[in-house]
């Protein structure tokens, strides 16, 4: 039903598609904005909270992917980077409880599946997210303190299990 891509994500709502991640939250947030708003209300504030969602989704999953299947000088530069993500994004976190101030919000959104992927970064990236960002791991904890977030997120072991025969059988071919 995704006209481009013809992949996942889609969500089918009333018979037709809506595609791609972020574009969905906007859509759900829209549609259900009086259950329990993921967009601030505000403009700037929308704007600003889009800004950091968009930022997510272009960067991490990218860095991640490089930091997983690369391997030397590559890996290290993608590993470098993706740290100063993180890094940037726990500048814009600060002491917040999430990313929306005290209420979960579209980056989180955004966020949180990778840090199922935490470990596999750790791992395979031979790096801490812990010590170099320990607000970033502590919200990562909080967020799974939710129970809409720790229902729909697998295991971090069993993400880096995944993804290494992932790696395994591309290596393979």
């Amino acid at each position: 039903m995704n006209p481009v891509k013809q992949q996942i994500p889609v969500l089918i709502h009333n018979g037709k598609p809506v595609c791609e991640s972020l574009i969905i939250v906007h859509y759900i947030d829209e549609i259900w904005k009086h259950k329990s708003p993921i967009l601030p209300r505000d403009s700037y504030q929308r704007a600003h909270a889009m800004f950091w969602a968009d930022y997510v989704d272009k960067k991490i999953y990218s860095l991640g992917r490089q930091v997983w299947l690369s391997s030397g000088d590559e890996q290290e530069a993608a590993k470098n980077e993706l740290m100063g993500c993180f890094r940037l994004l726990e500048g814009e976190l600060g002491d917040k409880a999430y990313f929306g101030d005290d209420a979960f919000g579209i980056v989180d959104v955004a966020l949180v599946p990778f840090y199922s992927w935490f470990y596999m970064f750790e791992q395979c990236g031979n790096m801490s997210i812990k010590a170099e960002c320990p607000k970033l791991a502590a919200w990562g904890k909080r967020c799974m303190e939710r129970e809409s977030v720790s229902k729909s997120l697998p295991d971090q072991r069993k993400v880096y299990d995944f993804l290494m025969e992932i790696k395994l059988k591309i290596k393979a071919k």
